[in-house]
């Protein structure tokens, strides 16, 4: 038997090898078929930032303004970023250096995704070991190795915040179930640990903050509070608030924001639970009644002033306390009414329901049966992955980003379905074998799991097994009582058993067939290099985005400023080099209106905006030409809308069409075809269009000829296009060739002065 269960070990520790290689390896199809490249851009700023931790250190990183972006404004980049990505990048790279491994910076941060995606993977197994069983946790670690949802964001070159945080996310509950299990101060400690890097790495930890004090109350509600819950969460609230406070892009929020004040509310009736308990075991029933009526009616008082004050303190903000974005997650109408910018970013809408089965294949559909599951035999840990499932599909129905929470979450509840499933099936077929072709098994299939209680263990027999016997008992055959258990726990014929064990083998082969398309076509493509096939088999390469960026880097001086939308301001200045007026972060919303307001305005008006601003170049995505839907037209109506919000002459009525839709066609309204937007766009693209295609004017993207086919510029000069067309460089003209609004011997009006 020791024999036996040495080969078990070996086989367990193998099997996570082999998870931990297939989660790094099927994240490499990005730079197998593309290069080693960042993707996306938001990386694009975490990566600017590694790079500049690596070459003047971890403190000057932290106090580094950087003056390239958001000007005239600037940026402290350490009070405004998560750096825990930056800051695990910057050591991985640091102690390579030290074991002299001379590895390029961009490198480090390409490969660290897959790298976390392999820890999750472990950390996903000691989660469902401590809820379930550890063939369970090996499922739900092959399970998460390969889910779509994950790989889309940890695919190598998606060197973004949740690279890291879904590991830490997913580390910090495993420390927390196992201390409840345990009730380990050691384990407590790095439960703490764990919840202060996830803190340091991504804000998506006000799920933790606000899941952990649910799953508090839970337990306290059905009765099951022990000391060993008070270890795991009573250190983890007070010393991880201390703790993110210490992070300053969190700062005193920690105390001060609605978010957290659920956990405070936990906190407070975990110590009130126990004083209770307490106090019933030291006192009489009647001394104890009388007690608590009084301490009771006190209580409420106290509560009572206490609610009254924290809500005066929340009313004072007109979120009551909260975050634009976790008031979106609270009312999924929130931003569309209130805050246009975080409603214009596609990953915060709402995901479609072909999104589940694209993102979680099968699991989406056996994970309700792990719910199941869980509630059959329900712990406390069972119960953690109860809660957390629900909660995470909520959230994931609010934000198609939260997909990201959903997917360990459900990899964990279908693991345990399929686990306890395969354990029937597994055993019926032990139990019930073929004479024929399978000798019988002299081991007794009503014995326990690994990790399970023998649930006869408390009964008649509880104190026979309290006296350890000094020898080795012989094999008995099952008894009558234990043959009864053997038919009700494995009562499956065996065609059946082999009919399910063939489909469950079946699905999982699906899923991985699944799983290596979505990484390999879906998710591996970076949006700043992209590829079209050919009817050769081959593919053609659109790099329009670099070769911009690199013109802009070696035909403009240092100093020189370039407006953009705010989607392309982290790629400009890591790529380009160059001060942008806005980016990615969008922390100033009257900022990025005013640059909604230069696209969405007459050509004069947006020219006397940007040399207010001191840009001399603005560059535009477009897609027109070779059919790329994203770009800058398709945008242009979440312009209006966050330029509106800021500055009111700007009507989103005004850019649509009588009968409310928005044209660029000879429908389209007065005001869109004048807008500089559509200008810097559709300037010189008929002629353009009638030498590619054939077709004069033909939009491939919106499909129909467009409305002006001859767009001239007076205030901004062409200076680039890329060769696809999909960047087009203008630059800001200190006088105007002629102003044509102008009558014939009228005085031309003052140009905008420059800021200087």
């Amino acid at each position: 038997m020791r024999l036996f269960a040495k080969l078990g070990q070996a086989f367990k520790y193998l099997a996570l090898t082999g998870i931990c290689l297939l989660a790094f390896s099927i994240r490499l199809f990005s730079v197998v078929k593309y290069e080693s490249v960042i993707h996306e851009f938001d990386p694009y700023f975490n990566y600017r930032v590694t790079q500049f931790l690596t070459k003047q250190g971890f403190y000057d990183m932290w106090n580094w303004f950087d003056d390239r972006t958001w000007y005239p404004l600037g940026r402290v980049v350490g009070g405004t970023v998560y750096p825990g990505l930056i800051f695990t990048a910057g050591s991985m790279y640091k102690i390579l250096h030290w074991l002299n491994i001379p590895i390029h910076v961009q490198e480090v941060c390409v490969f660290t995704a897959p790298l976390f995606s392999a820890f999750c993977a472990l950390a996903c197994y000691g989660l469902v070991s401590q809820c379930r069983s550890h063939g369970a946790g090996l499922l739900a670690a092959f399970f998460v190795a390969m889910v779509p949802s994950y790989i889309s964001r940890s695919v190598a070159g998606s060197y973004d915040n949740e690279g890291v945080a879904i590991f830490a996310l997913v580390n910090t509950f495993y420390w927390f179930i196992k201390t409840v299990n345990t009730g380990s101060v050691a384990d407590a400690v790095l439960s703490v640990l764990a919840y202060g890097y996830m803190v340091l790495s991504w804000g998506g930890y006000s799920f933790i903050i606000n899941l952990l004090p649910l799953y508090c109350l839970a337990i306290i509600f059905f009765g099951r509070l022990t000391g060993r819950l008070y270890v795991a969460f009573a250190p983890l609230i007070a010393i991880g608030t201390a703790i993110s406070c210490s992070i300053p892009v969190v700062g005193f929020n920690a105390v001060l924001m609605s978010e957290h004040f659920g956990a405070f509310f936990a906190f407070l009736v975990l110590h009130v639970a126990l004083l209770v308990s307490y106090v019933k075991r030291m006192l009489p029933p009647k001394q104890f009644v009388v007690l608590a009526t009084i301490v009771l009616s006190s209580a409420l008082a106290v509560g009572a002033l206490l609610a009254s004050m924290v809500a005066a303190y929340v009313a004072k903000s007109p979120t009551l306390g909260w975050t634009g974005r976790s008031m979106t997650l609270l009312d999924p109408t929130y931003a569309s009414r209130f805050v246009p910018i975080i409603a214009s970013v596609s990953e915060h809408q709402p995901p479609q329901w072909n999104s589940y089965i694209m993102d979680l294949h099968i699991l989406i559909m056996i994970a309700p049966a792990g719910i199941l599951a869980c509630f059959h035999k329900l712990t406390d840990a069972t119960l953690f992955l109860v809660l957390y499932g629900l909660t995470a599909v909520y959230f994931s129905g609010v934000m198609i980003r939260l997909m990201l929470v959903l997917a360990p979450a459900v990899c964990c509840l279908a693991a345990v379905a399929l686990s306890d499933l395969l354990y029937v099936v597994c055993g019926s077929l032990r139990a019930k074998p073929l004479p024929s072709f399978f000798p019988l098994s002299p081991i007794d299939p009503a014995a326990p799991r690994e990790g399970e209680e023998d649930e006869g263990g408390a009964g008649a027999g509880g104190k026979e097994e309290s006296t350890p016997s000094k020898k080795k008992s012989k094999p008995r055959a099952p008894s009558g009582k234990a043959a009864a258990v053997v038919a009700k726990l494995y009562g499956l014929p065996w065609g059946v058993s082999v009919g399910l064990l063939t489909v469950v083998l079946g699905l999982l082969g699906l899923y991985v067939v699944h799983c290596i398309h979505a990484s390999a076509d879906m998710y591996s493509s970076p949006s700043i290099v992209l590829q079209s096939p050919r009817q050769d088999g081959g593919y053609y390469v659109f790099d329009d985005f670099r070769e911009a960026y690199a013109w802009l880097r070696h035909n403009t001086h240092p100093d020189a400023k370039v407006a953009s939308w705010w989607d392309y301001g982290y790629q400009t200045t890591a790529m380009a080099n160059r001060t942008v007026i806005v980016d990615n972060n969008t922390w100033n919303t009257s900022h990025i209106a005013t640059v909604g307001r230069a696209m969405s305005s007459g050509e004069l008006k947006a020219w006397n905006i940007y040399r207010s601003l001191d840009v001399e170049y603005v560059f535009v995505v477009f897609g027109g030409l070779v059919g790329y839907p994203s770009d800058d037209i398709n945008k242009f109506l979440w312009m209006v809308r966050i330029g509106g919000g800021v500055y009111p002459e700007i009507k989103e009525k005004d850019y649509l069409t009588s009968d409310g839709d928005y044209r660029v066609d000879s429908r389209g309204a007065k005001t869109m075809l004048n807008s500089l937007m559509y200008k810097l766009s559709y300037y010189d693209f008929a002629d353009e269009s009638q030498f590619s295609t054939g077709q004069r004017g033909i939009d491939r993207v919106r499909g129909y000829q467009i409305g002006k086919l001859n767009v001239k510029l007076n205030y901004f000069e062409e200076v680039f296009t890329s060769q696809h067309w999909m960047m087009r460089i203008y630059r800001v003209r200190d006088k105007p060739l002629r102003d044509p609004a102008l009558k014939p011997g009228a005085k031309k009006g003052k140009a905008a002065p420059r800021r200087g």
